[in-house]
């Protein structure tokens, strides 16, 4: 992997990448994504639900990890729930955003006892906006070596 020196080494899920999973806006604590439906439409020719799991899985775990050190931290899921409200025969977006507060407790939390867990709770929207889905995930986020 070619870095520049400013650059934080990349957290890679393959089978992520696979879903063609796009990214619209990412920073420090913050993840806007795309999950296309090319690719990812079932026999009926909406989204498959897996998609919308990568979906929220991506999209809840990326503000996170954008906090770490990936040499001596990593995430982990705890649990993932997607409420599903209406069919979606387009692409679906979701949106989540760690506060500034939280990400300093996340990081203090790390730094005291070597992990730290946050709820994301967000919805998903087809290409027309509607709500067709809304993701709950709790992201563990550790230190490696860390002992419970």
């Amino acid at each position: 992997m070619n870095q520049t020196a400013t650059e934080k080494p990349k957290y890679r899920v393959e089978f992520v990448e696979r879903t063609g999973l796009q990214t619209l806006a990412q920073g420090r604590g913050h993840a806007h994504l795309l999950m296309p439906l090319a690719g990812n439409e079932n026999h009926v020719g909406v989204l498959y639900m897996g998609a919308y799991t990568v979906l929220a899985e991506a999209v809840a775990a990326l503000p996170g990890i954008s906090l770490l050190d990936v040499k001596r931290h990593f995430p982990i899921l705890k649990d993932i729930y997607v409420d599903f409200h209406k069919s979606a025969a387009s692409d679906v977006t979701a949106e989540y955003r760690l506060s500034e507060e939280t990400m300093e407790m996340l990081l203090a939390d790390l730094e005291r006892k070597g992990s730290a867990t946050y709820i994301a709770e967000f919805p998903m929207h087809d290409a027309d906006g509607i709500h067709v889905a809304s993701g709950r995930v709790t992201v563990k986020l550790l230190t490696h070596g860390w002992k419970k």
